[in-house]
This record gives C-alpha cells, structure tokens and sequence, in this order.
C-alpha cells in the first residue's frame, strides 16, 4: 500500500497488540476493544498490507514473515509517538538539550539570570539559555517571528496569539548618589521622601530604550499639577544608575533593582514625593509553546526565581 491518506492509522496500534500478543481476545484487552472489533481490524490489516499477517496455530495466531519484519520498526515509530505527545509532567530536565531566548532588560541579568543559571546548572545542565535584547512592547511580534522564546516585560495589551503569566509587581525609589550635594543639604538620610520641589529642581535620568523621554513618573507629576526635568535617556537600567552615581542627576528605577545595587554603586535611596503606580510585570510567549514541557519547565523555574520580588500592587501601572 503506497497511499497513507487512505490507511487508518489506528490499526497500527491493532498490530503493534497482535504481534504482543498472538491472540485476537488479549489484543482487544490490551486496547479496550472487543474481540470482534480486533478481528474486523486484521481483515482491514491484510486487505491494505496485502499480507496474511496472522494464520492460526493451535489456541493462538503466529505471524507471518512480513508481519514479524514490521515488529521492531513498528514499535519504534508508536514510541517516537508518544514521546512526541507526552504532556510536560513527564519532561526530565536532567536529560533536557533545549535552547531558549529570552527577552527582557538588564533588570533581569541582575535580578534573575544569577538564579537561574545556577538552578539550570543543577536541574538542567545539558540547557542553554541567552538573555537579549529587551522586547518593547510594539515589537511583540518577533516572538511571532521565532526569534524570542520567551519575553519578560511590563504588562501591555497583547494579540491573541500570545499567552502571559503575571510574575511579579514592582514600587519604584528615588536614586541619587552619596553625598549629592543638594538631597544632603536638604537633610535628608537614606529612607527619606524627597521634597517634591526638589525632586522636580533636579535633572532626572529615564531608563528607555526607544529614546521616550516621558514615563510613568511623568504621568504621576501630572496628576498633581507638577513636571520634571528628564535630561538623559539610556536604554539599559546599569546605564541609569551608573550615569546617577557619577553626576548630581537622580532617578527612579524599581525598588528591587535599587536596593541590590546601591552599596556597590555608591548610591542611597529615598523615597519620591508622589504616589507612582506599581508595575505588573509579566512573561510572555507564543501560544504554540505553552504546552511544550521543556517551555513550561522554564516558565515556572524563572516564576519561581521572580516570586520573591512581588510586591502586593495598590495601582498598576507601566513601568
């Protein structure tokens, strides 16, 4: 038989049972079918095969030639099977060789890539994971696209064709660096609210990396009547603070970040003058991939490592 559109598949588990089995009543056992029903199937069987297959001997059935020829091969192509549509509780990530990308700004080289490779070190060290550059939001479409796997950003409308899971929420500090000469002769010590006349006085650094020279802290001036003066943009947050901690320029950046990186970056942290909406950040992924076992093993490793961040939100807001 040379036209597999014609053939039912379904019979090759039939003889998969039969070459098991040598009997009709233990096949249909085997398959939760009827004695009968197995027999119609070897009728079918020999009918597209062009072969015996099974001829009678004594209480039982022996294979022919041909039918013990498709034994090995069958039983190889019905195991690749279900590998294919095992469900991920049964992935091993011991044994695991994917290679994924992911997409998100440096906040998470800092606050989650350190974790997870030692977690995939342990669990899955045969896999391999890169951090590029940041997904913005109205370039969703790469994921689309193949070149990202999975993205980590703040929660943003989203076409259909993707699927999001929320990880963490983030409050947002004021950095300046030590000793900054007018935050010190204001009197205040680390923990403290920034004056909001002085918060608006001084030039402010905007992690953006399309160049906005407007974010959510501007949207919080503007509901109070209030601007600030945004001097520089740079498009990674190790950018911001490092450009903070060499000038007398502050600026906000999420709470978890500031505090991981103030001592080392000779920063201290206060807290703004307003009220600033907190940040939902989400993964997000193609739907194809949300059942793939090696994908979600991922997504959860990396919820996992996040959860500790979570901040309990009072608004949310874009980061």
């Amino acid at each position: 038989m040379s036209d597999l559109s014609a053939f039912d598949l379904n019979l090759l588990r039939v003889l998969d049972a039969l070459l098991r089995d040598h009997s009709t009543l233990k096949a249909g056992t085997r398959l939760g079918l009827s004695q009968p029903a197995v027999s119609a199937a070897l009728g079918r069987l020999r009918t597209a095969l062009g072969d015996e297959l099974f001829f009678r001997k004594g209480q039982g059935l022996a294979p022919t030639q041909f039918a013990l020829s498709l034994e090995e091969p069958l039983r190889e192509i019905l195991e690749a099977v279900a590998d294919l549509i095992r469900r991920s509780d049964d992935f091993d990530p011991a044994g695991a060789t994917s290679d994924f990308r992911l997409s998100g700004s440096d906040f998470f080289a800092e606050l989650l890539m350190p974790a997870l490779a030692d977690r995939i070190q342990t669990l899955a060290p045969a896999m391999r994971v890169h951090l590029v550059d940041l997904v913005a939001d109205s370039h969703l479409d790469t994921l689309e696209r193949f070149k990202v796997d999975l993205a980590l950003i703040p929660r943003t409308e989203k076409p259909k064709w993707l699927q999001s899971r929320t990880v963490f929420h983030s409050t947002f500090v004021v950095v300046a660096r030590k000793d900054h000469p007018k935050i010190g002769g204001a009197g205040l010590s680390s923990g403290d609210t920034v004056p909001l006349d002085l918060f608006c006085a001084l030039g402010h650094v905007l992690f953006s990396p399309e160049g906005q020279n407007r974010a959510m802290g501007d949207a919080a001036l503007e509901r109070i009547g209030r601007k600030r003066r945004v001097v520089m943009t740079l498009p990674v947050f190790s950018g911001v603070y490092r450009a903070v901690a060499g000038s007398d320029l502050i600026a906000l950046l999420p709470s978890a970040l500031a505090h991981r990186v103030a001592a080392d970056a000779g920063l201290e942290v206060y807290r703004p003058p307003m009220p600033v909406p907190t940040a939902t950040l989400e993964m997000v992924w193609h739907r194809k991939f949300s059942s793939d076992p090696a994908h979600t093993w991922l997504r959860n490793q990396i919820a996992a490592l996040l959860a500790p961040l979570d901040e309990k939100p009072k608004t949310a807001g874009r980061a």
